[in-house]
């Protein structure tokens, strides 16, 4: 278990992309099914309907309904469907019969020696009827029975997504924590790097003067020091703080938050890379900043990675 600053109450659901569930059902001695879904992350909605055949008008009502409770993710679903044979099976003679000439004619002009075999045409489609023909009424029977479990099936769908996503809650609470306090340890740094960086540059201008008095030092230290002032990370300090206080709530708040969650993130990658513009190359605390702001990304990183996931 990742550390966490503690788990805090949330108003909605907050649902990982990844998940699994499963529902089956029987119509009549004759005919049985079962409605699979399976989830992994999207940028959008993208729904992936494996249905038999003749089954289209079933499959316009599970994009309906699973449109209404599913938001993000790649949504594979998949219906099957077992037929159990009549007692009384009949063949389709006329297909018959065209099969085994089809056959015999490929044969010929393959100048193969070969006869057709019974058992294989009688597992072609539509040869064997009692096989594949259902009444409309059984087909109508089909329909209401899987579209009436339907929520069930999303129910225990957004179970095994609520799980994971609490979990990768956690771990983004813990991180923004640990975000936080390397923030917080740059703020307390600030105004030591910021003078070392001037004495920096005040060194550098000594030695361009050699003593001389040819330039104006005062001036040249003036301009120095306006430096060191916009090398300041107070607004970098400033913005991270803000932008960690949006992320952890959003997360107390809960419901759709991966996009939100990814932009903040995209900011504070942003904040961290100027941080560490200002400070390379100064001595003293300026490494340790330094070191501070490639935690801060590696952390970031790790957030980006796994908000994906979120809905």
């Amino acid at each position: 278990m990742s550390e966490s600053g503690g788990k805090a109450s949330v108003s909605s659901p907050i649902y990982s992309m990844t998940g699994f569930a499963r529902v089956s059902g029987r119509v009549s001695d004759l005919l049985s099914w079962t409605l699979t879904l399976k989830s992994v992350n999207h940028r959008f909605l993208d729904l992936q309907m494996r249905l038999p055949g003749g089954t289209e008008p079933l499959e316009m009502r599970l994009r309906r309904q699973l449109k209404e409770k599913v938001l993000r993710g790649h949504l594979e679903v998949t219906l099957t469907i077992e037929r159990g044979l009549r007692p009384t099976a009949h063949f389709d003679r006329d297909l018959l019969q065209g099969y085994i000439a089809a056959f015999r004619i490929a044969a010929t002009e393959s100048a193969l020696e070969q006869e057709p075999d019974l058992n294989a045409i009688f597992r072609l489609p539509g040869v064997l009827t009692g096989e594949t023909r259902f009444s409309e009424e059984e087909m109508q029977a089909l329909e209401q029975d899987v579209t009436a479990q339907t929520g069930r099936l999303v129910e225990a769908l957004n179970r095994m997504r609520g799980q994971e996503g609490a979990s990768l809650a956690l771990d983004l609470a813990a991180g923004m924590k640990r975000l936080d306090n390397a923030v917080a340890q740059v703020a307390q740094m600030r105004h030591e790097v910021q003078k070392a960086y001037f004495e920096r540059i005040n060194q550098r201008i000594s030695g361009l003067l050699n003593g001389n008095g040819v330039i104006d030092r005062d001036r040249v230290l003036q301009e120095a020091a306006m430096l060191a002032e916009r090398s300041d990370v107070e607004e970098e300090v400033t913005r991270l703080r803000t932008h960690i206080q949006h992320f952890q709530s959003l997360l107390q708040a809960g419901g759709e938050m991966g996009k939100k969650l990814d932009f903040l993130l995209q900011e504070m990658n942003r904040e961290a890379n100027t941080l560490l513009s200002k400070t390379g190359g100064v001595s003293g605390n300026g490494q340790r900043i330094t070191d501070l702001g490639l935690r801060m990304k590696s952390e970031i990183e790790k957030a980006r990675e796994q908000v994906q996931n979120l809905e």
